[in-house]
């Protein structure tokens, strides 16, 4: 039994000692106990670090909610995201994305624009003529009684009774009976009567007939459209007097609109295309023959005129024409061009924020550029960039925002420090009956204020080509917008003036972004309710216009929940439904 026992343990610990050698020959190299990883596990938990999304400079130790905006921290992917640049903005592919932040590589091309022009097509002032009476008396008979009626060159269009004539001619039989003996007479009472504009086969025709005539054709000197009708049946006409306009309608000139910002581009000589909307398929080509050196005090345009055939008299004046100019910058066969949405404008400063990829992660740095031609969607980039290098074209503000708020290099701030925003309220800010922020108005320069001038008169512009319901009109005024707010010199802003600017700046080109690619203008007036609101809030913060300001107001419009806008004029002029309730609002506000 004892040896039976023996036995037992002696399998027993041979069976452990196998049991030993089979698991330390299975064991993996280099693995780490169950005790091991779990420790690592611990540490690796205490490493990690968590930020928001939208705002990156936020690094906590534990998961919880952003102390800025209240969104859920993420953790961060990896140590490795954290930024070299000190002065650059970093975002992970998630913060980027919910920015709506994208990019594109800057390239070389030829810089051309397509220009849009409209104008009217108008009578060519060398064919026009104004058909006199060249002889004294009363209007007997009229051969053309209405304006539009055609007369051609020699046409009997009136008949008049002149005493003065019939004594003429009265005169020339009597020195005709002495002819052979006094011929200068003779002469001399044949030259009277040519000076009231009588033929040589007239006078013969007298003379022939031995009887004067009481009634005397008045002979067109042109042919052409009677544009103006100056006399009526009975009218006593002096020699001088003017009896019709005349229009030789043969050749006419078209008149086209063109901003001051697009001077640069319209060129005399530049050939154009335009169309007719009452001429539906046909295309019209010309060239700039003439471009008036004078600007328009109140719509801030000069004309350039087209000289066309017109065949067949299809072009009338007063016909509305819109024609197309492909232009292109002087030197720019390799310009760089960016497009608008990546520029950030401070009045003197223009910046980009230029990407940089490395194995540390992505990150943003701010670049001064300095802005060449406008091109209608984008810019020719005369410095600053070079080819090859990637940009943000789309969610530059919240790129900027995040620097601002990191104290960075921003837009407001280009040394970097203490973060602010265009919506800080504090010192001398108040806020008006609006919601929008308002300072006190003589902290503000007489030079800020005009810089904000042209602003308003584009949008003044866009109010009215609404009111009247023309949507191409509208877009041109809202191009305008944008290059003056471009042009808004930031440095004549201090203080809390300074700061409440930028946040209206930012919001303004936000809503001219939103409307700029509109064609429907259902959809274009839209827009236009957030872009009133907040031009009526810079109107009430910086009072720009020496003039009074109006702030009208429509209920019906907004789906009846009623729309502001602002005018020049107290008389309604609705920019939200046009002709068909033009004259629906009222007067809430005076801003003088």
């Amino acid at each position: 039994m004892k040896n039976i026992w023996n036995n037992k343990y002696v399998l027993i610990g041979l069976g452990l000692v196998i049991g030993a050698a089979i698991g330390w020959w299975m064991k993996p190299p280099n693995n780490h106990s169950t005790e091991s990883s779990e420790t690592q596990a611990v540490d690796t938990s205490a490493h990690q670090v968590w930020t928001c999304s939208m705002h990156p400079q936020i690094r906590q130790n534990e998961p919880g909610d952003c102390p800025i905006c209240g969104m859920d921290l993420i953790p961060v992917e990896s140590a490795e995201n954290e930024e070299l640049d000190p002065m650059a903005v970093s975002m992970s592919p998630v913060a980027m994305q919910l920015a709506q932040v994208q990019t594109a590589v800057v390239g070389t091309g030829s810089a051309e624009k397509s220009i849009r022009l409209y104008g009217k097509v108008q009578t060519d002032e060398r064919l026009l003529y104004t058909q006199s009476s060249h002889i004294p008396g009363r209007i007997e008979k009229l051969n053309v009684n209405f304006t539009g009626d055609f007369v051609t060159e020699g046409q009997e269009i009136a008949y008049i009774y002149s005493p003065d004539l019939v004594t003429a001619q009265e005169e020339l039989f009597e020195a005709r009976k002495i002819k052979e003996i006094q011929p200068a007479l003779f002469h001399a009472a044949k030259e009277k009567l040519k000076n009231w504009k009588l033929t040589d086969e007239q006078i013969d025709r007298i003379l022939s007939s031995g009887n004067t005539i009481d009634q005397f054709p008045i002979l067109a000197n042109v042919s052409g459209y009677v544009t103006q009708k100056m006399v009526n049946l009975g009218d006593y006409v002096v020699k001088g007097d003017p009896i019709y306009e005349i229009s030789d309608l043969s050749k006419v000139w078209v008149l086209f609109d063109v901003y001051e910002s697009d001077l640069t581009w319209v060129k005399n000589g530049a050939r154009l295309t335009f169309t007719i909307e009452s001429i539906p398929g046909k295309t019209f080509n010309g060239r700039i023959s003439y471009i008036d050196p004078v600007i328009d005090t109140k719509t801030r345009v000069t004309k350039a005129r087209v000289e066309t055939v017109n065949r067949n008299f299809q072009l009338k004046p007063e016909m509305f024409v819109s024609g197309t100019l492909e232009a292109k910058a002087s030197n720019s066969q390799n310009a760089i061009t960016v497009p608008k949405s990546a520029v950030m404008w401070t009045g003197k400063r223009s910046l980009v924020y230029v990407m940089q990829t490395s194995m540390q992660g992505v990150n943003f740095q701010m670049r001064e550029v300095t802005l060449g031609a406008e091109l209608g969607k984008s810019y020719i980039i005369e410095s600053g960039l070079e080819p090859g290098e990637e940009i943000a074209v789309n969610g530059t503000f919240s790129i900027d925002a995040a620097a601002q708020l990191a104290g960075k290099p921003s837009m407001m701030s280009p040394e970097g420090g203490a973060a602010m925003t265009g919506h800080n309220h504090g010192g001398s800010a108040n806020v008006t009956e609006s919601g929008k922020p308002t300072i006190e108005k003589s902290t503000i320069s007489a030079e800020a204020k005009r810089s904000l001038q042209p602003l308003f008169q584009a949008y003044f512009n866009m109010k009215e080509a609404l009111a009247d319901d023309a949507i191409e009109k509208a877009k041109s005024a809202g191009k305008g917008m944008t290059d003056a707010l471009g042009k808004v010199d930031m440095g004549l802003f201090q203080g809390d003036a300074h700061r409440i600017w930028m946040g209206y700046a930012s919001e303004l080109q936000n809503n001219l972004h939103r409307i700029s690619g509109l064609n429907d203008i259902e959809a274009f007036r839209k827009g236009f309710i957030a872009l009133s609101g907040t031009m009526i809030g810079i109107a009430e913060s910086f009072d720009p216009m020496s003039s009074t300001i109006y702030v009208q107001r429509c209920p019906m419009a907004n789906s009846n929940d009623g729309a502001d806008w602002l005018s020049l004029d107290e008389e309604i002029r609705n920019p939200y439904f046009g002709a068909s309730m033009l004259t629906c609002g009222e007067v809430t506000k005076i801003l003088e």
